[in-house]
């Protein structure tokens, strides 16, 4: 059985960053994916907007709070998980979440904001992952090129 994401999209606020009382850090985030059609009745063009909330756990959600911004194209990989929880009316409620394990930045939508020289883009930044590295596995230069698009 596999359980995994692959998400490419836009940021679409900074990441909300918590620390427990462990010291762990999580950040979370909201990540929109658009996907365009052809409506069969009106013959025009569409657009549908998802919007996708990411965890980060750790040295990623450290990672995330340092570099991430609104706007930025990221790159995710992760697993969905489902929680369930009880609102304030007392019904219960899930949400499904991904879980990120990987996470690469694609680009900055306006280099300017970002400190950038303008009319640069920055389209890969370093990668930055939680999965542990095996012999097999890939370093982070060897998936630089091998991004699906």
């Amino acid at each position: 059985m596999v359980n995994r994401v692959i998400l490419i999209g836009n940021l679409g606020a900074d990441p909300e960053i918590k620390s427990l009382e462990s010291g762990v850090s999580v950040a979370r985030l909201r990540i929109a994916t658009s996907e365009n059609y052809k409506d069969k009745n009106t013959n025009e063009w569409k657009e549908v907007t998802e919007w996708h909330t990411v965890t980060m756990w750790r040295s990623l959600a450290d990672r995330a709070e340092k570099s991430l911004r609104k706007g930025m194209q990221i790159y995710i990989e992760g697993k969905l998980t489902t929680r369930k929880w009880t609102d304030q009316e007392g019904k219960e409620r899930y949400s499904t979440d991904v879980v990120a394990n990987y996470l690469r930045i694609v680009n900055k939508r306006d280099a300017t904001e970002m400190g950038s020289n303008p009319g640069m883009q920055e389209s890969s930044a370093g990668a930055i992952s939680n999965a542990p590295q095996t012999e097999n596995s890939p370093s982070n230069e060897e998936m630089s090129d091998d991004l699906p698009f």
